[in-house]
């Protein structure tokens, strides 16, 4: 067991957990960022998302396992957060509630779906760690901390919009975050004890994080109006994103 990746990958997924927090900071001072801005936001978390996805998931696992590794772990992850969609009961403020009836407050409901939406990341955080690539983990780790930053925002304007206080409104957007931290642990530990398993843990996190950008991030920029503003936040992302990933690795 590779004791230090454990560690990176745990502290570097709380990082970038954390920096939902930090994208929720505005909060604090107004309650009127304007869809646009919100939405090109949006856009480049997608775009961040998508090239970390194919450069940093992807391509190691076609080199570690080849191409239909790689296809049976992107369907795995997939309906993975599928299953978790449907019978999760969760709000999301644009579509409802979601998954199976609860009687869970709006707001837990609320942090349930971002929350589904989170563990992916980390995961993919934790196992590029788990590969034994740095680098590669740290480039990750940046990629998911950038696209938290727009999706704390996300989180808490609504919050604030709909009465919370801008404290409660910044720490649930905080708190969102940090699921991350366990998906990062979760994954860092698997591929560091079961090695051989590391191309489809890879798959497996690139297929997620694939239906988190197309079933969430996508759709939720385009609803105001602002799609082509939103499309080329979506290039800028994947633009800084796949620069990020060949300077550092």
């Amino acid at each position: 067991m590779d004791l230090e990746a454990i560690w990176l990958g745990s502290a570097a997924s709380l990082l970038a957990g954390l920096a939902t927090g930090v994208g929720a900071l505005p909060v604090l001072f107004t309650r009127n960022v304007s869809d646009k801005i919100l939405d090109v936001m949006l856009g480049f978390s997608a775009g961040v998302m998508l090239a970390a996805t194919f450069f940093s998931l992807l391509v190691p696992a076609i080199s570690l396992g080849g191409i239909w590794v790689a296809v049976i772990g992107i369907i795995l992850g997939a309906v993975a957060l599928h299953l978790a969609d449907r019978f999760i009961p969760h709000f999301h403020p644009t579509l409802g509630a979601e998954g199976r009836t609860s009687r869970l407050s709006r707001v837990w409901l609320f942090t349930l779906a971002i929350t589904i939406h989170n563990f992916p990341e980390g995961l993919a955080v934790g196992v590029s760690f788990g590969s034994g690539e740095i680098a590669e983990g740290l480039v990750v780790a940046m990629a998911i901390g950038l696209q938290n930053m727009p999706e704390g925002l996300a989180v808490a304007l609504p919050l604030l919009r709909e009465g919370y206080s801008r404290r409660k409104s910044l720490g649930y957007g905080t708190i969102t975050g940090l699921v991350e931290p366990a998906g990062g642990l979760l994954g860092v530990a698997l591929v560091s004890i079961f090695h051989p398993i590391l191309p489809w843990a890879l798959a497996f996190a690139a297929g997620a994080m694939l239906f988190v950008v197309s079933d969430e991030i996508i759709p939720e920029s385009h609803r105001k109006g602002f799609e082509r503003e939103a499309t080329f936040g979506f290039v800028v992302g994947f633009i800084v994103m796949m620069l990020l990933d060949f300077l550092f690795t």
